[in-house]
């Protein structure tokens, strides 16, 4: 069998790739595929130690050269340093994945205002600002990856997640109207939708649904993928292998797409 050339076993090798939320769960399968693809990596999130963990894991595992950089997401000059920091160490970023976020559950009746602002301010404003910072250096160089993670509440409405929706309809929107923007430039832009994901965010859903309803964890896994007809989570590496697909070289005709990954549950 012919073995394949360095390019075509890592194709994204040479390539800085900055992943949000890169220390778990989805942000976490996002950077190993990267890393397997052959990209360096900084990871970026709020919990040092999950960041240094997943670094050191990658490294081990691909001899990757990665970078973590704790930042929070609604802190403007926070974002700013963190970025010109990764930059300093593994140069200018080539791909950018917008992958962190929250998704708390209330009632529109009881979401606060201040719950509200903090939802668009991690979800849609942190991501706008992330791009901000390395979006005209790719638009330069001529080529770029931006990767938006939104979700299919980016696309359709649920109940007890108004801000969430509103987030994520807006990331979507932002995902579409940069992609025509930039077009021309090489830069493609995208947003990933996944389905109810296999992530520590929707156990904890599972934790709220069975205490306030009384109902047993199975009952409420099956309430949960009802609307999947695969009825069954969504795993991370799904997610990631979408987000790789759209950073190879081959997917530079696809841009301002919300590529679904949900089982069915949207069409």
């Amino acid at each position: 069998m012919t073995q394949p050339t360095p390019d075509t076993a890592a194709p994204l090798r040479g390539q800085h790739a900055v992943v949000t939320g890169g220390g778990r769960g989805i942000g976490k399968a996002i950077a190993a595929e990267l890393a397997r693809l052959g990209a360096d990596l900084t990871l970026m999130g709020r919990d040092t130690a999950a960041l240094e963990g997943s670094a050191s894991e990658l490294r081990a595992a691909y001899g990757c050269r990665v970078a973590e950089a704790p930042i929070e997401l609604g802190a403007p000059q926070a974002i700013e340093r963190a970025f010109a920091a990764s930059r300093e160490q593994l140069g200018p970023v080539a791909i950018l994945v917008n992958n962190a976020g929250v998704a708390p559950s209330a009632p529109f009746g009881r979401t606060s205002l201040e719950k509200w602002n903090e939802v668009l301010s991690i979800d849609l404003t942190g991501p706008f600002l992330c791009i901000q910072q390395v979006l005209a250096p790719m638009v330069a160089a001529g080529h770029g990856r931006i990767v938006n993670i939104a979700s299919t509440a980016g696309l359709t409405g649920f109940a007890y997640v108004s801000a969430y929706c509103a987030a994520k309809h807006g990331l979507i929107g932002l995902t579409r109207a940069l992609a025509v923007e930039v077009a021309r430039s090489g830069v493609t832009v995208n947003a990933v939708c996944p389905g109810y994901t296999d992530t520590e965010i929707v156990g904890r859903t599972l934790d709220n649904i069975v205490a306030k309803t009384g109902r047993s964890r199975e009952q409420a896994l099956a309430e949960l993928v009802a609307h999947n007809p695969q009825r069954r989570l969504i795993e991370p590496d799904e997610v990631a292998s979408a987000v790789g697909w759209l950073c190879l070289p081959g997917a530079r005709s696809v841009t301002g797409q919300s590529l679904l990954v949900a089982g069915g549950e949207l069409m």
